[in-house]
């Protein structure tokens, strides 16, 4: 696997081990390739990650593993409060939903699965812990969206992945959730990660979103029913 070295200025050094816990992944949501580098080597910015992927599958490696690198902002995951120091930062060359949201490609997704498999290794990471942006971030950011391919990172053991009949499941969408424990449901919720990201312990629309991108894509409503609670009670087996 060929690995890139760019060098970006954004980022804290770390002389001692940090203790990374989870991989997040975004995509640039940026018009093309070029214009994604530049921001992510940019001092006025602010920004970066330690890995860039390109369309064609191009691995670009920004930030050392062992550095923090500037990708997460304001987030949570399971104790974790803002992720920069716990996790590494993978962007993909995606335009995302504000320029034209993309189909990420296959060449694009084999290296991303290299990539994972080496990070995992590395830093004993669990396959609850990686993570997509929206899902430490549900109230700010989409990222990497419905269409990025969860199910094959499953496949791969890098992700998880409820284990449902899709076909039967199907019938239970835009059915509204009848004689459910909502507090007994937002500890189910919880235990997947989402521990500090709701509000008051209430489903909100942009968290129901964030939960359909990632784990109920065909549908992205911010509607919490019956065909989400199947989900969640499936993913349970992860905990």
């Amino acid at each position: 696997m060929k690995i890139v070295h760019l060098k970006s200025p954004n980022y804290i050094s770390c002389k001692k081990r940090r203790n990374i816990q989870s991989i997040v992944i975004h995509y640039t949501g940026m018009r093309s390739l070029q214009s994604a580098v530049e921001r992510l080597i940019s001092k006025k910015h602010e920004v970066s990650s330690h890995y860039l992927i390109s369309r064609a599958g191009k691995i670009m490696q920004l930030v050392k593993d062992n550095n923090i690198a500037w990708h997460a902002g304001i987030s949570n995951w399971f104790n974790f409060k803002n992720l920069n120091k716990n996790s590494i930062g993978i962007e993909l060359e995606n335009k995302g939903h504000q320029y034209g949201y993309q189909v990420f490609p296959n060449k694009q997704i084999i290296e991303l699965i290299k990539i994972l498999k080496i990070l995992k290794k590395k830093f004993k990471i669990q396959n609850i812990n990686i993570t997509g942006h929206s899902d430490i971030a549900p109230h700010r950011k989409t990222d990497p969206g419905e269409k990025f391919p969860w199910k094959k990172l499953y496949k791969n053991d890098l992700a998880i992945w409820h284990s449902l009949d899709e076909k039967f499941i199907n019938n239970f969408r835009l059915k509204k959730l009848i004689n459910i424990n909502k507090k007994n449901m937002v500890k189910m919720i919880k235990k997947l990660g989402y521990s500090r990201v709701l509000k008051a312990g209430h489903l909100d629309k942009d968290f129901t979103k964030a939960f359909q991108r990632r784990h109920r894509q065909q549908l992205i409503n911010g509607i919490f029913d019956q065909e989400c609670y199947l989900i969640l009670n499936s993913l349970q087996k992860f905990i």
